[in-house]
């Protein structure tokens, strides 16, 4: 079967669905290409992995787009046009999903691409969406150093996740030893990198700081886990940063278990684990682990909770969880909405202008804002892992913080600013008054 998936071969997505469907809160419609051409649509790529080590995770980001892109023609489409999805599996492929947003772009003809997990796969977007001049949306906490034009940042900088998540473990917790434990690839290692230096500059010694990396789908922990646990045996308050990526964190949090790391010996916040993946797992023994996110199905807002009434109905599954990266694309999709309605088209550049500035209602509470450096405002929650799956939120930001593109914490970044709306540039260097970061 060919990785591109149209829905039914090239069908589209429509809000105007049959009666009943609606009335069971199922506002997906499929219509054949022919239907499709008596009306023009605007077409919207949805670029996650369907297949391989990371379909565990991105799956459900493609059925939160659908739900959304559904529910937008469910209130007319945008510019009086009705929305059709464009789905393709990349496979968890890094090369291949340059192909596919090649594919989405210059011959599906997309106005915006809402897509990627890994930072490696955006990455390997970034010169497509540059040279097509196209829009790519990323709703995934990552390890910032980046500000594109043709990006939108709705997911997590480490300012809105991982340093907040130490500063807990040290004012909270009373860490003094750290275990930064990460999946091979570019998000882990720049993210370890930041944390690093932040500890070093808080007066942690070198010898409390381990680092480690496994590839993707790393299935055999029994000898890491037991390193970890020596680790933490060195009489000191220890505790694991995980920036494990995929399906290799369903085989790592069992060993934990298996070798009898408890939450109260050796805490585990996790910045890639939510909802979504401790959903197959059994959570028993991994209760008080932790997890730093800006989103939690558990938040108790009328706004979350019509949106998991939404998302259950939508899928027919009274079970099914919700996460951040899900909120994040709720964002970006609906701020997208705000800026081609702004603009009075789809054409790229003048939505690319519109959107900063842009704001759409958190799910948690709040606003978020897109910002000059075309990163959001988010609240940072950090929760612990409950028996049923879920989250207990123990801590909070007061108020929303701005994500920041550039780390103050890397020598090459602190003198870094992005501006897309005054400086046109995002890395212009405060010092040289230079854009390109020289």
């Amino acid at each position: 079967m060919s990785k591109t998936m149209h829905l039914t071969r090239r069908a589209t997505v429509r809000g105007w669905a049959s009666a009943a469907a609606l009335a069971g809160g199922i506002a997906l419609g499929i219509l054949t290409s022919g239907a499709a051409a008596a009306q023009e649509t605007i077409k919207v790529g949805i670029l996650h992995s369907l297949s391989g080590t990371m379909a565990i995770s991105e799956t459900t980001l493609k059925d939160a787009m659908l739900m959304l892109i559904a529910e937008q023609n469910r209130k007319g489409g945008v510019l009086g046009r009705k929305l059709e999805a464009v789905v393709v599996d990349p496979a968890s492929n890094w090369p291949l999903f340059a192909e596919k947003a090649r594919e989405l772009i210059a011959k599906d003809k997309v106005s915006a691409v809402f897509g990627c997990w890994t930072s490696v796969s955006r990455k390997s977007v970034l010169p497509v969406f540059k040279e097509l001049d196209s829009i790519l949306f990323y709703p995934v906490q990552y390890e910032g150093e980046e500000s594109e034009r043709n990006v939108f940042y709705t997911g997590a900088a480490p300012n809105q996740q991982a340093i907040p998540a130490v500063d807990y473990l040290m004012k909270e917790e009373g860490v003094q030893r750290w275990v930064l434990e990460g999946t091979d690839y570019v998000y882990p290692r720049t993210t370890n990198k930041i944390l690093e230096a932040y500890l070093k500059a808080k007066g942690v010694a070198p010898e409390d700081i381990s680092i480690n990396y496994t590839p993707f789908g790393q299935s055999d922990w029994q000898t890491r886990v037991a390193a970890i646990k020596a680790f933490g045996s060195a009489g000191k308050k220890t505790a694991v940063v995980s920036t494990v990526n995929g399906d290799a964190n369903v085989p790592f949090y069992k060993e934990l278990a298996n070798q009898g790391i408890k939450a109260t010996d050796i805490p585990v916040v996790a910045f890639s684990v939510g909802e979504e993946e401790l959903a197959g797992i059994d959570t028993k023994p991994l209760v008080g682990h932790l997890a730093a996110w800006n989103y939690f199905q558990s938040i108790d807002t009328p706004d979350n909770k019509a949106f998991i009434e939404q998302w259950r109905a939508f899928t027919r599954n009274g079970k099914r969880v919700t996460n951040d990266p899900m909120e994040a694309h709720y964002i970006g999709f609906n701020m997208w909405v705000k800026a081609v309605e702004k603009a009075g088209t789809t054409d790229p550049d003048k939505v690319i202008a519109a959107l900063p500035g842009t704001e759409q209602k958190n799910l948690t509470g709040g606003t978020a804002k897109m910002l000059p450096n075309h990163h959001v405002t988010k609240p940072v929650f950090i929760g612990e892992i409950k028996d049923d799956g879920q989250f207990d939120v123990v801590w909070k930001t007061e108020g929303l913080i701005p994500g920041e593109a550039w780390s103050k914490q890397l020598e090459g970044s602190r003198d870094l600013e992005a501006d897309w709306v005054t400086l046109n540039c995002g890395n212009y260097n405060t010092k040289t008054k230079k854009c390109g970061g020289a």
